[in-house]
């Protein structure tokens, strides 16, 4: 689980414009870079929005007054700005704000569904003061879970079964297919299926996860006690399905 939290994965050397930045500046620096966006920073590398290149203007042809039909800028700029001169528009006159962030501390999948409810590609990673510290993107993510489904099994027995819940690795049928994970079987107290399900859904490369877990009633397992001992197949019908 060691890349369940965007400070594991973020890129650190982040390219990063301020207010004053004249737009065709932007467009250099994104194209020189080759990424769709830069964060816009205060005076204390506080992050007060985002530049991406469809907040850029569209090149006018023509003459030096912008007359003429509107043609696309080299960075696939989508915005015009009718009687204003393209090159005086800075930073803080095209920059989405406020921005849209996460903290170092944030889980992958939460940075990865909000990065999609968003429709973003790229997210600043700010501190407690909203401080820039580094800037995490689509890609990134999608590398956390690109694991092959046989590691993703292969942890899920040994970090959650038996590690974490002392059971012996062929305790739970664990099925994984396209980073799916479903959990079969049995376990000795009702309480351990919710602890096993998160446990699972904390790893990464997991997408979803499905159980079909159940465990002894309190009552059967105290009949089994005083009878010398329980198994799967004793008392299913006095069981808490999950």
């Amino acid at each position: 689980m060691k890349h369940s939290k965007v400070g594991s994965v973020m890129v650190g050397d982040v390219v990063s414009v301020v207010p004053s930045t004249p737009s065709q500046e932007i467009a250099e620096q994104l194209a020189e870079h080759d990424i769709s966006g830069l964060p816009v920073l205060d005076e204390d590398d506080r992050v007060v929005g985002v530049v991406s290149a469809t907040d850029l203007p569209v090149r006018r042809a023509g003459s030096a007054g912008g007359h003429g039909p509107a043609v696309r800028a080299p960075w696939n700029g989508a915005r015009a700005f009718p009687g204003e001169d393209r090159d005086a528009l800075t930073a803080g006159r095209l920059m989405s704000t406020p921005a849209v962030t996460v903290h170092a501390e944030d889980t992958i999948a939460e940075t990865a569904r909000a990065m999609l409810r968003r429709g973003v590609e790229r997210m600043p990673v700010v501190d407690e003061e909203d401080r820039l510290v580094g800037i995490v993107t689509r890609r990134d993510l999608l590398q956390v879970f690109l694991r092959p489904d046989p590691e993703i099994r292969l942890q899920v027995i040994e970090e959650a079964v038996v590690a974490a819940l002392g059971l012996p690795p062929d305790a739970i049928d664990v099925h994984v297919v396209d980073g799916r994970v479903t959990l079969e079987g049995w376990l000795e107290a009702a309480g351990q299926i919710p602890v096993l399900v998160k446990l699972t859904e904390q790893m990464d490369g997991v997408v979803s996860v499905g159980e079909h877990l159940a465990a002894p009633s309190e009552a059967s397992r105290l009949t089994a006690r005083s009878s010398g001992g329980w198994s799967p197949s004793a008392g299913r019908d006095d069981v808490t399905a999950g």
